[in-house]
């Protein structure tokens, strides 16, 4: 039996993936997790997909909030437009 290692091939192509490709494929490797058809092996590598795929998503989602807190005057994440009034009005 082989110990799984890394595919660089792999890692790079879902590297370059954008948000929505990443998304539309991870979708799709549920999507045949679920049906519950394949093999095993061919189970864990989508399982193996599926991580890498969610994994690139989060990496988008991370850097739309940075840059958004970016654009926002960098106000933390859990700020609301209540809470930047309020310290404009005690001001």
């Amino acid at each position: 039996m082989s110990t799984a290692a890394p595919r660089p091939s792999t890692d790079n192509a879902v590297a370059a993936l954008s948000y929505e490709e990443a998304r539309d494929q991870l979708v799709d490797v549920v999507s045949r997790l679920e049906a519950g058809a394949a093999t095993l092996e061919e189970s864990l590598a989508l399982w193996e997909r599926g991580e890498a795929l969610a994994d690139r998503c989060q990496q988008w989602l991370d850097g739309a909030r940075e840059r958004l807190d970016a654009a926002r005057g960098a106000a933390p994440a859990g700020a609301s437009d209540d809470d930047a009034d309020d310290a404009e009005a005690s001001l």
